[in-house]
C-alpha cells in the first residue's frame, strides 16, 4: 500500500502592518505622511544606482510610494519608514514585499537609507528586528533577499547577515533608466534562523557596526 504524503499543520502567516522596534532603529508602517522626510534622504542619486527604480523628483517619489501602498493594500507588501531612534529622524525605507502566503515566503528588499547610516547598527539592526519578525510572528519558512549582480557592497552586507547564495538569474529585469540586470538571489531557511539570529545579534554587540557618529 502506497503512504499518504506527509504534511506538517501550520498557523496562517500573519501579515498586516506593524511597528518594528529595537534599540537603535524604529521601523513603522509608511503612509505618505512620510514623504516629505523620505524626499530628503531620496534626493540623494547615489541611492538609486543600483535599483530598479529611478526616484529623480518628489513626484517619483510619490508614485513610488503609492505603489508600496497600493500592493499593501492587497496583502502583497508591508512597507517601512526608517527611523534613527537617537534623533527621531526618518533615514530611509524598507520592506517585506512579493509575500506569498501559500508557500510561507517572503522578500526584504527595496532598502534604502541615507549614507551616514550605512554599515550601521542601525542598518544592522533594522534587517534583525524584519528577520525577527519573518520568521517568528509571520511564520515564514523563507525569507528571500536580492541585489543588482554589480551592487557589491550589496551583497557584501547581504552575506555578511548569513544568507545562502543560491544563484544569478540573467537578464532579470530592466530597470527605470533602461539598463538590462543580472540579479543575485539570497535566502535564509526556517531551519537556519537560530544560527543566523545568533550571528546578528553578535555583530550588534561587536565594535563592527555602529551608530552614527561613534
Amino acid at each position: 500500500m502506497g503512504g499518504s504524503p506527509v504534511t506538517t499543520e501550520r498557523a496562517p502567516m500573519t501579515v498586516a502592518p506593524v511597528t518594528l522596534d529595537g534599540q537603535h532603529v524604529r521601523l513603522e508602517p509608511m503612509t505618505m505622511e512620510h514623504h516629505a522626510a523620505l524626499w530628503e534622504v531620496a534626493k540623494d542619486p547615489e541611492l538609486w544606482r543600483w535599483t530598479a527604480a529611478d526616484i529623480r523628483t518628489p513626484e517619483d517619489l510619490r508614485h513610488y510610494m503609492e505603489s508600496a501602498l497600493r500592493e499593501q493594500s492587497q496583502g502583497r507588501t508591508l512597507p517601512f519608514a526608517t527611523i534613527d531612534k537617537a534623533t527621531g529622524r526618518v533615514v530611509g525605507s524598507t520592506r517585506f514585499g512579493r509575500i506569498d502566503r501559500v508557500n510561507r515566503r517572503a522578500e526584504i528588499g527595496w532598502t534604502w537609507i541615507g549614507r551616514p547610516w550605512q554599515r550601521t547598527a542601525l542598518n544592522t539592526e533594522a534587517k534583525l528586528l524584519m528577520l525577527t519578525h519573518a520568521f517568528e510572528t509571520m511564520g515564514c519558512m523563507r525569507v528571500e533577499l536580492k541585489t543588482d549582480v554589480l551592487n557589491l557592497q550589496s551583497r557584501a552586507a547581504i552575506a555578511r547577515l548569513g544568507a545562502k547564495e543560491e544563484g544569478i538569474l540573467r537578464k532579470h529585469m530592466l530597470t527605470q533608466r533602461g539598463r538590462v540586470r543580472d540579479t543575485v538571489y539570497y535566502s535564509i531557511v526556517d531551519e537556519e534562523w537560530p544560527s543566523v539570529k545568533a550571528r546578528i545579534e553578535a555583530r550588534l554587540k561587536g565594535r563592527h557596526d555602529q551608530p552614527p557618529g561613534a
